[in-house]
């Protein structure tokens, strides 16, 4: 049998808050004033003025120092604290007791550096922005009115809670299809690439949206991926990215096509308000009967004039019958002047016509004449009638050189008034003196 908890008279027993204050008192002893050293995690700051935070080792160890800085000294600060920055921070150790948690009281904080996660990120951010991933021409813009958007979250995330309830009170015409994954994590990295892959395949929203709430940098960190930074640049529809609150600045933010601060600011940009798609329906109809009914207007009126017309067609037969003719009377006016002008034009054209014809026979004579004299100056005959003759063989082909002669053979000389025959008795290659006969 187990004996009932008994209290010794010697056993000191506390209560939750005296023993929650002498360990408040031991901490103060012993650490009244002391400096420490680490990276920002999970900054905040409320409406307060203060700031709340965690501090952790650069080496990326395990430990966590929760602090909070009041807002007078974080008005006497001489530069934004950020996730990731390496500070140092003098203060002392604390218990907050409604929490029973450890805390460190910072009463001053300075800059150290950079601390060794934010390093990581902004060595990444420089790599991939110097590929041309984070370049503003690659930004699309969203559609003005989605059909079908997509989400890519936790299924337990606040995130997708608000991003349904945004759409639910502003935007219910649109359906919302979900594409689960990780958002925190060593494997959310790879779900999320997964989700992204899925969204890519069935290709069949209009606008992707990439969310999650806040959170530290190390909870933020599968946004910061390579390997989701780059799905989501190579995604086929605009992403909206809507990771954490206002201050979180993921690499997810640069690589999409547009930031959000918020997963609900993402809901809202990426669909417009039901609303104000009826205002401008209505606005778009009424635009529309105002311009039939103008239309109808014109219409009417232009029939109205056609059946006052049609009302006394007489009238338009007379008035057709008298422009008729007055037009025939011109006509007749037109042709008695114009007749004998016509006449005398006519009998000066034939005039002008028989001069030029004159002109261009007497030239055409003087040309045939000079081609006539040119020829007879070529003809041979005129050439054999000044004493010279022509030699052929007995083959009858002219004669042009002594090699073509031999001694016996006939030839024939044709002269201005016959032929005769010759007969070759010799030859001399002596060439001609160019002396002409006799």
């Amino acid at each position: 049998m187990v004996e009932p908890f008994a209290p010794s008279p010697q056993r000191m027993v506390w209560g939750v808050a005296a023993l929650v204050q002498a360990v408040a008192a031991a901490l103060a002893a012993r650490f009244a004033v002391c400096t420490v050293r680490g990276e920002l995690s999970g900054l905040s700051r409320p409406a307060s003025g203060h700031s709340y935070f965690s501090l952790k080792d650069a080496d990326g160890g395990q430990a966590l120092l929760r602090c909070a800085m009041f807002r007078r000294a974080a008005s006497l600060l001489d530069f934004t604290p950020a996730d990731g920055q390496l500070v140092e921070l003098r203060g002392r150790l604390g218990v907050y007791e409604p929490r029973g948690e450890m805390q460190f009281i910072v009463e001053a904080m300075q800059r150290a550096g950079i601390g060794g996660l934010y390093e990581q990120f902004l060595r990444l951010k420089a790599r991939l922005e110097a590929e041309g991933l984070f370049d503003a021409a690659r930004k699309r813009s969203l559609p003005p009115y989605p059909r079908r958007i997509g989400v890519v979250t936790s299924l337990g995330a606040a995130a997708l809670r608000d991003v349904l309830a945004a759409f639910a009170r502003r935007s219910p015409q649109v359906e919302v299809c979900l594409y689960p994954s990780l958002v925190q994590g060593v494997d959310a990295p790879a779900a999320l690439c997964a989700a992204l892959s899925a969204a890519a395949r069935r290709d069949e929203v209009d606008v992707l949206i990439v969310c999650r709430g806040g959170g530290s940098l190390e909870d933020l960190w599968a946004f910061n991926d390579e390997r989701v930074v780059r799905a989501i640049a190579a995604m086929p529809m605009p992403v909206l990215c809507g990771v954490g609150h206002e201050t979180d600045v993921t690499l997810a933010d640069f690589a999409a096509d547009l930031r959000a601060p918020t997963p609900t600011a993402a809901a809202e940009l990426a669909a417009p308000e039901r609303r104000a798609c009826l205002d401008t329906l209505a606005a778009v109809a009424t635009l529309l009967q105002r311009r039939v009914h103008d239309v109808l207007d014109r219409r009417q009126q232009q029939l109205d004039q056609a059946t006052l017309r049609l009302a006394r067609p007489g009238e338009g037969v007379q008035r057709r019958r008298a422009e008729i003719d007055r037009l025939s009377q011109r006509l007749a006016s037109a042709v008695h002047h114009l007749q004998p002008l016509s006449q005398a034009r006519l009998r000066e054209q034939a005039q002008r016509g028989q001069r030029a014809l004159r002109v261009a026979i007497a030239g055409q004579r003087q040309r045939v004449e000079h081609l006539d004299a040119r020829l007879r100056a070529l003809d041979p005959r005129q050439v054999l009638a000044r004493g010279y003759a022509w030699l052929l063989d007995d083959q009858d082909r002219a004669v042009v050189s002594v090699r073509q002669l031999a001694v016996g053979r006939p030839l024939q000389a044709v002269l201005a008034d016959g032929r005769a025959q010759a007969l070759v008795t010799g030859l001399d290659t002596t060439p001609s003196s160019g002396a002409r006969p006799s």
